[in-house]
Protein backbone atom coordinates (compact mmCIF):
# COMPACT_ATOMS: atom_id res chain seq x y z
CA UNK A 1 0.00 0.00 0.00
CA UNK A 2 1.41 3.43 -0.98
CA UNK A 3 1.99 6.42 1.29
CA UNK A 4 -0.80 8.22 -0.51
CA UNK A 5 -3.38 5.61 0.45
CA UNK A 6 -2.09 5.61 4.03
CA UNK A 7 -2.48 9.37 4.47
CA UNK A 8 -5.72 9.70 2.49
CA UNK A 9 -7.76 9.80 5.67
CA UNK A 10 -5.52 12.52 7.09
CA UNK A 11 -5.49 14.71 4.01
CA UNK A 12 -8.79 13.95 2.36
CA UNK A 13 -7.08 13.55 -1.01
CA UNK A 14 -10.36 12.50 -2.60
CA UNK A 15 -10.90 16.23 -3.03
CA UNK A 16 -8.17 16.15 -5.67
CA UNK A 17 -9.18 12.88 -7.33
CA UNK A 18 -10.68 12.72 -10.79
CA UNK A 19 -12.44 9.85 -12.51
CA UNK A 20 -10.52 10.48 -15.70
CA UNK A 21 -6.85 9.56 -16.07
CA UNK A 22 -4.26 12.30 -15.77
CA UNK A 23 -3.15 13.81 -19.05
CA UNK A 24 0.41 14.61 -18.04
CA UNK A 25 3.54 13.26 -16.45
CA UNK A 26 4.12 12.46 -12.79
CA UNK A 27 7.34 12.71 -10.77
CA UNK A 28 7.72 8.94 -10.75
CA UNK A 29 7.88 8.66 -14.55
CA UNK A 30 11.22 7.53 -15.94
CA UNK A 31 11.22 10.31 -18.53
CA UNK A 32 10.78 12.95 -15.82
CA UNK A 33 13.67 11.52 -13.80
CA UNK A 34 15.86 11.43 -16.91
CA UNK A 35 15.13 15.04 -17.85
CA UNK A 36 15.66 16.20 -14.26
CA UNK A 37 19.05 14.55 -14.24
CA UNK A 38 19.94 16.49 -17.39
CA UNK A 39 18.96 19.74 -15.66
CA UNK A 40 20.88 18.96 -12.49
CA UNK A 41 17.73 17.95 -10.62
CA UNK A 42 16.01 21.26 -11.30
CA UNK A 43 12.25 21.23 -11.71
CA UNK A 44 11.16 24.88 -11.79
CA UNK A 45 11.46 26.85 -14.98
CA UNK A 46 13.59 30.04 -14.86
CA UNK A 47 11.61 32.87 -13.24
CA UNK A 48 9.94 35.45 -15.46
CA UNK A 49 10.47 38.91 -13.97
CA UNK A 50 8.41 41.94 -14.92
CA UNK A 51 9.83 45.33 -13.99
CA UNK A 52 6.76 47.46 -14.80
CA UNK A 53 3.24 46.81 -13.57
CA UNK A 54 0.01 48.66 -14.30
CA UNK A 55 -3.43 48.62 -12.63
CA UNK A 56 -4.99 46.62 -15.46
CA UNK A 57 -2.43 43.85 -14.85
CA UNK A 58 -4.29 42.94 -11.65
CA UNK A 59 -7.45 42.41 -13.69
CA UNK A 60 -5.57 40.26 -16.19
CA UNK A 61 -4.14 38.21 -13.31
CA UNK A 62 -7.64 37.72 -11.85
CA UNK A 63 -9.03 36.46 -15.14
CA UNK A 64 -6.08 34.12 -15.68
CA UNK A 65 -6.29 32.78 -12.10
CA UNK A 66 -9.98 31.96 -12.46
CA UNK A 67 -9.00 29.92 -15.51
CA UNK A 68 -6.50 28.03 -13.34
CA UNK A 69 -3.28 29.83 -14.37
CA UNK A 70 -1.53 31.46 -11.41
CA UNK A 71 1.57 32.59 -13.30
CA UNK A 72 0.69 36.30 -13.48
CA UNK A 73 -0.55 36.48 -9.87
CA UNK A 74 2.62 34.78 -8.60
CA UNK A 75 4.85 37.08 -10.68
CA UNK A 76 3.02 40.09 -9.22
CA UNK A 77 3.62 38.89 -5.67
CA UNK A 78 7.27 38.20 -6.42
CA UNK A 79 7.63 41.77 -7.67
CA UNK A 80 5.73 43.13 -4.66
CA UNK A 81 8.29 41.57 -2.31
CA UNK A 82 10.73 44.21 -3.57
CA UNK A 83 8.81 46.72 -1.48
CA UNK A 84 10.47 47.12 1.91
CA UNK A 85 7.30 47.74 3.89
CA UNK A 86 5.40 44.80 2.42
CA UNK A 87 8.36 42.44 2.69
CA UNK A 88 9.05 43.45 6.29
CA UNK A 89 5.49 43.02 7.54
CA UNK A 90 5.07 39.75 5.63
CA UNK A 91 8.28 38.33 7.10
CA UNK A 92 6.94 39.03 10.59
CA UNK A 93 3.97 36.79 9.92
CA UNK A 94 5.95 34.04 8.17
CA UNK A 95 9.64 34.06 9.15
CA UNK A 96 8.75 35.10 12.68
CA UNK A 97 6.15 32.35 12.92
CA UNK A 98 8.21 29.33 11.82
CA UNK A 99 10.92 30.24 14.33
CA UNK A 100 8.58 30.07 17.30
CA UNK A 101 8.76 27.06 19.60
CA UNK A 102 7.23 23.83 18.28
CA UNK A 103 5.14 21.36 20.26
CA UNK A 104 4.80 17.71 19.29
CA UNK A 105 2.20 15.15 20.37
CA UNK A 106 1.82 11.46 19.68
CA UNK A 107 4.11 8.44 19.68
CA UNK A 108 6.92 9.18 22.14
CA UNK A 109 9.64 7.43 20.14
CA UNK A 110 8.76 9.24 16.94
CA UNK A 111 8.49 12.60 18.69
CA UNK A 112 11.92 12.09 20.25
CA UNK A 113 13.24 11.16 16.81
CA UNK A 114 11.85 14.34 15.23
CA UNK A 115 13.23 16.48 18.03
CA UNK A 116 16.61 14.72 18.01
CA UNK A 117 19.50 16.81 16.79
CA UNK A 118 22.07 16.15 14.11
CA UNK A 119 24.75 18.71 13.27
CA UNK A 120 23.21 21.15 15.74
CA UNK A 121 19.72 21.09 14.18
CA UNK A 122 16.67 19.01 14.96
CA UNK A 123 15.69 16.38 12.43
CA UNK A 124 12.44 18.26 11.91
CA UNK A 125 14.39 21.37 10.86
CA UNK A 126 16.62 19.21 8.68
CA UNK A 127 13.58 17.89 6.85
CA UNK A 128 11.65 21.18 6.90
CA UNK A 129 14.14 24.08 6.71
CA UNK A 130 12.53 27.11 8.38
CA UNK A 131 13.18 29.37 5.39
CA UNK A 132 11.45 26.94 3.02
CA UNK A 133 8.44 26.74 5.36
CA UNK A 134 8.38 30.55 5.66
CA UNK A 135 8.29 30.91 1.88
CA UNK A 136 5.51 28.30 1.65
CA UNK A 137 3.54 30.13 4.35
CA UNK A 138 4.03 33.39 2.45
CA UNK A 139 2.71 31.83 -0.75
CA UNK A 140 -0.30 30.49 1.11
CA UNK A 141 -0.98 33.87 2.67
CA UNK A 142 -0.60 35.96 -0.48
CA UNK A 143 -1.80 33.57 -3.21
CA UNK A 144 -3.96 31.27 -1.13
CA UNK A 145 -1.93 28.27 -2.34
CA UNK A 146 1.69 27.14 -2.30
CA UNK A 147 3.58 24.12 -3.57
CA UNK A 148 6.75 22.20 -2.80
CA UNK A 149 8.32 18.78 -3.10
CA UNK A 150 10.47 16.39 -1.12
CA UNK A 151 13.92 15.76 -2.57
CA UNK A 152 16.14 12.87 -1.56
CA UNK A 153 19.36 13.65 0.30
CA UNK A 154 22.34 11.40 -0.28
CA UNK A 155 23.48 9.68 2.91
CA UNK A 156 20.24 10.44 4.78
CA UNK A 157 17.19 8.22 5.19
CA UNK A 158 14.64 11.04 5.00
CA UNK A 159 14.19 13.77 2.36
CA UNK A 160 14.26 17.56 2.55
CA UNK A 161 11.35 19.83 1.71
CA UNK A 162 11.93 22.37 -1.08
CA UNK A 163 9.43 25.11 -1.86
CA UNK A 164 8.77 25.62 -5.56
CA UNK A 165 7.98 28.83 -7.41
CA UNK A 166 4.16 29.09 -7.36
CA UNK A 167 4.11 30.72 -10.80
CA UNK A 168 4.17 27.18 -12.20
CA UNK A 169 0.84 26.22 -10.60
CA UNK A 170 -1.97 25.26 -12.96
CA UNK A 171 -5.44 24.06 -12.01
CA UNK A 172 -7.65 22.14 -14.44
CA UNK A 173 -11.30 22.58 -13.60
CA UNK A 174 -12.43 19.69 -15.77
CA UNK A 175 -10.16 17.28 -13.87
CA UNK A 176 -10.16 18.88 -10.41
CA UNK A 177 -6.39 18.41 -10.43
CA UNK A 178 -3.36 20.61 -9.91
CA UNK A 179 -0.37 20.53 -12.26
CA UNK A 180 3.04 22.13 -12.13
CA UNK A 181 4.49 23.77 -15.26
CA UNK A 182 8.11 22.64 -15.10
CA UNK A 183 11.09 22.77 -17.44
CA UNK A 184 9.87 19.62 -19.14
CA UNK A 185 6.15 20.35 -19.25
CA UNK A 186 3.21 20.05 -16.89
CA UNK A 187 3.60 17.46 -14.13
CA UNK A 188 0.69 16.12 -12.12
CA UNK A 189 0.65 17.21 -8.46
CA UNK A 190 -0.47 14.43 -6.13
CA UNK A 191 -0.74 15.77 -2.55
CA UNK A 192 0.19 13.19 0.05
CA UNK A 193 2.08 10.83 -2.25
CA UNK A 194 5.37 11.33 -0.38
CA UNK A 195 6.78 13.65 -3.04
CA UNK A 196 4.38 16.58 -3.46
CA UNK A 197 3.21 19.11 -0.88
CA UNK A 198 0.22 21.30 -1.78
CA UNK A 199 -0.48 24.04 0.79
CA UNK A 200 -4.01 25.47 0.43
CA UNK A 201 -4.88 27.79 3.33
CA UNK A 202 -7.17 29.65 0.93
CA UNK A 203 -9.49 26.65 0.83
CA UNK A 204 -9.70 23.64 -1.42
CA UNK A 205 -12.01 25.23 -3.96
CA UNK A 206 -10.31 28.07 -5.92
CA UNK A 207 -7.92 28.99 -3.05
CA UNK A 208 -6.46 31.90 -5.03
CA UNK A 209 -9.72 33.80 -4.50
CA UNK A 210 -9.00 33.99 -0.77
CA UNK A 211 -5.37 35.13 -0.97
CA UNK A 212 -4.23 38.70 -0.29
CA UNK A 213 -2.58 39.13 -3.68
CA UNK A 214 -5.27 41.33 -5.23
CA UNK A 215 -5.25 43.85 -2.39
CA UNK A 216 -1.46 43.77 -2.06
CA UNK A 217 -0.98 43.91 -5.83
CA UNK A 218 -3.16 47.00 -6.28
CA UNK A 219 -1.45 48.80 -3.41
CA UNK A 220 2.00 47.82 -4.68
CA UNK A 221 1.31 49.12 -8.20
CA UNK A 222 -0.13 52.40 -6.91
CA UNK A 223 2.87 52.88 -4.65
CA UNK A 224 5.33 52.13 -7.45
CA UNK A 225 3.69 54.68 -9.73
CA UNK A 226 3.53 57.27 -6.93
CA UNK A 227 7.25 56.78 -6.28
CA UNK A 228 8.04 57.19 -9.97
CA UNK A 229 5.96 60.38 -10.21
CA UNK A 230 7.53 61.72 -7.02
CA UNK A 231 11.03 61.05 -8.38
CA UNK A 232 10.08 62.71 -11.64
CA UNK A 233 8.75 65.76 -9.79
CA UNK A 234 11.92 66.01 -7.73
CA UNK A 235 14.13 65.73 -10.80
CA UNK A 236 12.26 68.49 -12.63
CA UNK A 237 10.92 70.84 -9.99
CA UNK A 238 13.04 70.33 -6.90
CA UNK A 239 15.76 72.44 -8.57
CA UNK A 240 14.49 76.00 -9.19
CA UNK A 241 14.48 77.49 -12.70
CA UNK A 242 16.81 80.44 -13.52
CA UNK A 243 15.16 83.55 -14.92
CA UNK A 244 17.36 86.24 -16.55
CA UNK A 245 16.27 89.73 -17.64
CA UNK A 246 18.27 91.73 -20.18
CA UNK A 247 18.12 95.54 -20.45
CA UNK A 248 15.44 96.84 -22.77
CA UNK A 249 17.89 98.54 -25.11
CA UNK A 250 20.54 95.81 -25.14
CA UNK A 251 21.76 94.59 -28.50
CA UNK A 252 21.24 90.96 -29.51
CA UNK A 253 24.93 90.16 -28.92
CA UNK A 254 24.76 91.61 -25.40
CA UNK A 255 21.54 89.73 -24.57
CA UNK A 256 22.91 86.42 -25.88
CA UNK A 257 26.12 86.87 -23.89
CA UNK A 258 24.11 87.63 -20.75
CA UNK A 259 21.92 84.55 -21.13
CA UNK A 260 25.00 82.35 -21.70
CA UNK A 261 26.46 83.63 -18.41
CA UNK A 262 23.25 82.67 -16.60
CA UNK A 263 23.22 79.25 -18.30
CA UNK A 264 26.76 78.67 -17.00
CA UNK A 265 25.61 79.39 -13.46
CA UNK A 266 27.64 77.19 -11.13
CA UNK A 267 28.51 76.99 -7.45
CA UNK A 268 29.27 80.38 -5.87
CA UNK A 269 28.65 82.22 -9.15
CA UNK A 270 28.61 86.06 -8.80
CA UNK A 271 26.95 88.40 -11.30
CA UNK A 272 27.80 92.06 -11.65
CA UNK A 273 24.67 93.64 -13.13
CA UNK A 274 24.14 96.93 -14.91
CA UNK A 275 20.83 98.83 -14.63
CA UNK A 276 18.15 96.96 -16.56
CA UNK A 277 19.70 93.50 -16.05
CA UNK A 278 18.30 91.11 -13.42
CA UNK A 279 18.43 87.43 -12.44
CA UNK A 280 16.33 85.40 -10.04
CA UNK A 281 15.14 81.85 -9.22
CA UNK A 282 11.68 80.56 -10.06
CA UNK A 283 10.84 77.94 -7.46
CA UNK A 284 7.91 75.55 -7.09
CA UNK A 285 5.56 76.18 -4.19
CA UNK A 286 6.74 72.87 -2.67
CA UNK A 287 3.27 71.29 -2.54
CA UNK A 288 3.32 69.41 -5.81
CA UNK A 289 4.63 66.12 -4.38
CA UNK A 290 2.27 66.00 -1.39
CA UNK A 291 -0.28 63.87 -3.22
CA UNK A 292 2.40 61.30 -4.08
CA UNK A 293 3.59 61.19 -0.48
CA UNK A 294 0.02 60.63 0.74
CA UNK A 295 -0.53 57.86 -1.82
CA UNK A 296 2.65 56.10 -0.66
CA UNK A 297 1.50 56.41 2.95
CA UNK A 298 -1.95 55.03 2.11
CA UNK A 299 -0.45 52.05 0.28
CA UNK A 300 1.88 51.27 3.19
CA UNK A 301 -1.13 51.32 5.49
CA UNK A 302 -2.98 48.93 3.19
CA UNK A 303 -0.01 46.53 3.25
CA UNK A 304 0.03 46.56 7.03
CA UNK A 305 -3.72 46.20 7.52
CA UNK A 306 -3.98 43.34 5.01
CA UNK A 307 -1.13 41.35 6.55
CA UNK A 308 -1.14 42.38 10.23
CA UNK A 309 -4.83 43.15 10.69
CA UNK A 310 -4.23 46.67 12.08
CA UNK A 311 -1.58 49.39 12.07
CA UNK A 312 -1.08 50.49 15.66
CA UNK A 313 1.17 47.59 16.60
CA UNK A 314 3.34 48.23 13.56
CA UNK A 315 3.46 52.02 13.60
CA UNK A 316 3.54 52.19 17.39
CA UNK A 317 1.59 54.51 19.60
CA UNK A 318 1.56 56.13 23.00
CA UNK A 319 2.85 53.67 25.55
CA UNK A 320 3.40 50.96 22.95
CA UNK A 321 6.66 49.10 22.32
CA UNK A 322 7.35 46.54 19.59
CA UNK A 323 8.66 43.63 21.63
CA UNK A 324 7.90 40.38 19.83
CA UNK A 325 5.96 38.72 17.07
CA UNK A 326 2.82 38.47 19.20
CA UNK A 327 2.63 42.27 19.38
CA UNK A 328 3.49 42.76 15.73
CA UNK A 329 0.36 41.20 14.26
CA UNK A 330 -3.04 40.18 15.53
CA UNK A 331 -2.88 36.98 17.56
CA UNK A 332 -5.74 35.36 15.65
CA UNK A 333 -3.93 35.92 12.35
CA UNK A 334 -0.75 34.34 13.72
CA UNK A 335 -2.75 31.31 14.82
CA UNK A 336 -4.54 31.10 11.47
CA UNK A 337 -1.25 30.97 9.56
CA UNK A 338 0.30 28.58 12.09
CA UNK A 339 -2.64 26.16 12.07
CA UNK A 340 -2.81 26.08 8.27
CA UNK A 341 0.92 25.41 7.92
CA UNK A 342 0.88 22.81 10.71
CA UNK A 343 -2.01 21.01 9.02
CA UNK A 344 -0.03 20.74 5.79
CA UNK A 345 3.07 19.51 7.62
CA UNK A 346 1.10 16.98 9.69
CA UNK A 347 -0.79 15.51 6.72
CA UNK A 348 1.76 15.70 3.91
CA UNK A 349 5.12 16.01 5.65
CA UNK A 350 5.57 14.12 8.90
CA UNK A 351 4.03 10.91 7.46
CA UNK A 352 6.85 10.95 4.89
CA UNK A 353 9.42 11.04 7.71
CA UNK A 354 7.62 8.22 9.55
CA UNK A 355 7.40 6.08 6.41
CA UNK A 356 11.10 6.58 5.68
CA UNK A 357 12.24 5.62 9.18
CA UNK A 358 9.57 3.27 10.51
CA UNK A 359 7.85 1.91 7.44
CA UNK A 360 4.54 2.78 5.80
CA UNK A 361 2.56 0.68 8.29
CA UNK A 362 3.61 3.13 11.03
CA UNK A 363 1.99 6.13 9.32
CA UNK A 364 -1.18 5.60 11.33
CA UNK A 365 0.86 6.42 14.45
CA UNK A 366 2.38 9.58 12.98
CA UNK A 367 2.84 12.33 15.57
CA UNK A 368 1.51 15.83 15.06
CA UNK A 369 3.13 19.21 15.64
CA UNK A 370 2.04 22.79 16.11
CA UNK A 371 3.75 26.12 16.65
CA UNK A 372 3.36 27.61 20.09
CA UNK A 373 1.74 30.94 19.24
CA UNK A 374 0.66 31.73 22.78
CA UNK A 375 1.92 35.09 24.03
CA UNK A 376 4.84 34.79 26.47
CA UNK A 377 3.60 34.22 29.98
CA UNK A 378 3.89 36.89 32.62
CA UNK A 379 5.49 34.72 35.32
CA UNK A 380 5.23 37.38 38.00
CA UNK A 381 1.50 37.83 37.43
CA UNK A 382 1.06 34.04 37.36
CA UNK A 383 2.90 33.64 40.65
CA UNK A 384 0.78 36.38 42.24
CA UNK A 385 -2.41 34.67 41.05
CA UNK A 386 -1.32 31.31 42.50
CA UNK A 387 -0.36 32.94 45.81
CA UNK A 388 -3.72 34.71 46.04
CA UNK A 389 -5.53 31.47 45.14
CA UNK A 390 -3.67 29.56 47.86
CA UNK A 391 -4.68 32.10 50.49
CA UNK A 392 -8.30 32.08 49.30
CA UNK A 393 -8.43 28.27 49.35
CA UNK A 394 -7.17 28.20 52.95
CA UNK A 395 -9.67 30.80 54.12
CA UNK A 396 -12.57 29.19 52.24
CA UNK A 397 -11.69 25.70 53.50
CA UNK A 398 -11.70 26.94 57.11
CA UNK A 399 -15.05 28.69 56.65
CA UNK A 400 -16.67 25.62 55.06
CA UNK A 401 -15.26 23.29 57.72
CA UNK A 402 -16.95 25.30 60.45
CA UNK A 403 -20.28 24.77 58.69
CA UNK A 404 -19.67 21.04 58.18
CA UNK A 405 -18.87 21.30 54.46
CA UNK A 406 -15.72 20.44 52.51
CA UNK A 407 -14.03 22.38 49.72
CA UNK A 408 -13.35 20.53 46.44
CA UNK A 409 -9.75 21.67 46.08
CA UNK A 410 -8.94 19.59 42.94
CA UNK A 411 -11.89 21.21 41.12
CA UNK A 412 -10.59 24.68 41.98
CA UNK A 413 -7.10 23.72 40.84
CA UNK A 414 -8.46 22.50 37.52
CA UNK A 415 -10.43 25.72 37.07
CA UNK A 416 -7.37 27.91 37.60
CA UNK A 417 -4.94 25.62 35.77
CA UNK A 418 -2.89 24.56 38.80
CA UNK A 419 -1.28 21.12 38.15
CA UNK A 420 -1.93 18.61 40.95
CA UNK A 421 -1.14 14.95 41.62
CA UNK A 422 -4.52 13.27 42.12
CA UNK A 423 -5.16 9.79 43.54
CA UNK A 424 -6.67 6.99 41.44
CA UNK A 425 -7.68 3.47 42.38
CA UNK A 426 -6.43 0.33 40.69
CA UNK A 427 -8.88 0.35 37.76
CA UNK A 428 -8.01 3.89 36.72
CA UNK A 429 -11.06 5.53 38.37
CA UNK A 430 -10.73 8.47 40.72
CA UNK A 431 -10.47 7.37 44.34
CA UNK A 432 -13.65 8.52 46.13
CA UNK A 433 -12.22 8.07 49.62
CA UNK A 434 -13.17 11.08 51.78
CA UNK A 435 -10.45 13.66 51.87
CA UNK A 436 -10.23 13.60 55.66
CA UNK A 437 -9.02 9.98 55.59
CA UNK A 438 -6.49 10.57 52.81
CA UNK A 439 -3.12 12.29 52.81
CA UNK A 440 -3.17 15.93 51.86
CA UNK A 441 -3.21 16.72 48.17
CA UNK A 442 0.22 17.21 46.63
CA UNK A 443 0.84 20.10 44.27
CA UNK A 444 3.17 19.33 41.35
CA UNK A 445 6.37 21.31 41.30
Amino acid sequence: MSIRSKVSALLGVSTYTANTPATSWSLSDAEVRRFRALYGGQLSAPPVTRTRWYPEDVEHAELAADCGNLALAAQLMRAARKDGTLSGVLSTRTDGLVRLAKRFAGDGEMVADLEGKEYGRSRFDDMFPPQELALLAGDGLTLGVGVGEFQEVEGRDFPVFVRLDPSGLRYRWNENRWYYASLIGEILIVPGDGRWVLHTPGGRNAPWQNGLWRALGKAYIRKEHANLHKDNWEAKLANPARVAFAAAGAADEESDGWFRQVMAWGVNTVFGLKPGYDVKLLESNGRGADSFVQTIKDCNGEFIIAIAGQTVTTDGGAGFANADVHKSIRADLIKSTADALAYTVNTQGIPVFVAARYGEDAIERSPAMEWDVRPPRDLQAEATTISTLAQAIGQMADALERSGNELDIPALCRKFGVPVLEDFDGDGQRDQTPAKSKPKLKVAA
